[in-house]
């Protein structure tokens, strides 16, 4: 009976997490560059006795062990803005911007100019260039972003081509140890560099939506819930019947 209630207990648990991760991927289905997050999940076996060799009795229990969550870094759907600081990486590639916690990296290209006239990101983080910041001057215009991240302006009246920077586009041998944090950034461990990614390509004038099926993560909402009302009313008959066999053990005369 207590083997019972530690493996549902067990099972709770995870689905409490499990319904957290959920609710944060349906939280940012409007996010740019948003990368759901999903559960891994095994069986985590007990063993009761020291020895394993008994016909019926004193078996392994098989608890559920959540082992953490993943990246998913598909890609997301492509949206025309038609503004021309926006981009959306096509490929695995991340953006380079520098915060007051150091480097991150992103995949929102949802870019403006800040009042010194750098390129930043919607929260104000430095956009990274090959040779440090991009810097425009107060006469630029008809800026261009070529696919490999090459940002060129026309400068004053005098319709010369100046190249203000390119976008520093990386990537990592193993993206899944990229932590995610706020203001939807990725971050590196201590010592691990993005390398130059040269087979993605940017896309000037797009950005990149998340890539949460809300459909899909409503589902798995439902299918949580219910199993967490099943189990949970699974331990409550569990409890009565403890409680209940203690009650008419209590009343067995000495």
């Amino acid at each position: 009976m207590e083997n019972s209630l530690l493996i549902g207990l067990s099972r709770v648990t995870t689905l409490e997490r499990h319904l957290a991760v959920i609710s944060n991927n349906i939280a940012n289905v409007n996010t740019n560059g948003y990368k759901s997050d999903q559960m891994l999940f095994e069986e985590y076996l007990n063993p009761t006795a020291h020895e394993d060799n008994f016909a019926g009795r004193d078996r392994r229990l098989s608890y559920v062990q959540d082992r953490g969550t993943f990246h998913d870094f598909a890609q997301g759907a492509l949206e025309r803005t038609n503004n021309p600081l926006d981009v959306a990486i096509s490929g695995s590639g991340f953006i380079a911007v520098q915060t007051a916690g150091g480097e991150r990296y992103t995949r929102d290209g949802k870019f403006q100019i800040n009042s010194t006239g750098q390129l930043v990101t919607a929260n104000g983080d430095t956009v990274i260039g090959s040779n440090g910041p991009i810097v425009f001057q107060v006469t630029d215009h008809d800026i261009t972003i070529s696919p490999d991240g090459t940002i060129t302006v026309v400068e004053g009246n005098n319709r010369t081509d100046s190249i203000r920077g390119k976008l520093r586009v990386v990537n990592f041998a193993n993206p899944q140890a990229l932590l995610k944090g706020s203001n939807n950034l990725f971050s590196a461990a201590s010592g691990v560099t993005g390398q130059p990614d040269t087979k993605s390509t940017v896309q000037q004038g797009f950005v990149e939506k998340s890539n949460t099926n809300s459909v899909v993560e409503m589902s798995r909402m439902i299918e949580v819930n219910r199993t967490y009302a099943n189990i949970a009313n699974m331990l409550q008959q569990q409890h009565d019947l403890h409680k209940s066999a203690i009650d008419k053990l209590a009343d067995v005369p000495a």
